[in-house]
C-alpha cells in the first residue's frame, strides 16, 4: 500500500497553479445564472421597461410627438435596442432635435439609438 506524500503533492500543485486557477474560473462561469431559453427567444410580446408592450408604447409616443410644434403626422417603431421615428417635419433640424430629445427622455435610449426620418 502506497502512502500519500504531501510534499510531492504540494510541489505538483505549485507547478500547476495557473492551470488549476483557470479550471476553477471555468467552473465558476459555468455555474453563473443565465437567461432562460424563453427569454432569449423573445417569447411573448416585446415589453418596454415599464412593462407595457412596445406596440402600445409606440402609439403613445407617436401621439405625444405629433403634438410638438412642427412635427406633424408621426409613426414610431420601438425595439429594445433603439427607436425609429418617421414624421412630416423631420426636414427641420430643430424638429429632429426636439423629437430625439423627447424620445430619449421617455425611453431612456441614447440619442445615438434614435433615428428621425422625413415622412413621404
Amino acid at each position: 500500500m502506497k502512502t500519500l506524500d504531501l510534499s510531492a503533492l504540494g510541489r505538483t500543485l505549485a507547478k500547476n497553479k495557473y492551470v488549476l486557477l483557470a479550471l476553477c474560473l471555468g467552473l465558476l462561469l459555468l455555474l453563473l445564472p443565465r437567461k432562460s431559453a424563453a427569454a432569449e427567444s423573445g417569447a411573448g410580446a416585446p415589453m418596454a421597461a415599464s412593462g407595457i408592450p412596445l406596440d402600445t408604447e409606440s402609439g403613445r409616443i407617436a401621439a405625444l410627438l405629433s403634438k410638438i410644434r412642427g412635427v406633424g403626422e408621426t409613426e414610431v417603431l420601438l425595439s429594445g435596442n433603439g427607436a425609429v421615428v418617421v414624421c412630416q417635419g423631420a426636414d427641420d433640424a430643430q424638429v429632429r432635435l426636439n423629437v430625439t430629445n423627447a424620445v430619449a427622455a421617455y425611453t431612456g435610449l441614447g440619442s445615438d439609438k434614435i433615428t428621425v426620418m422625413k415622412m413621404k
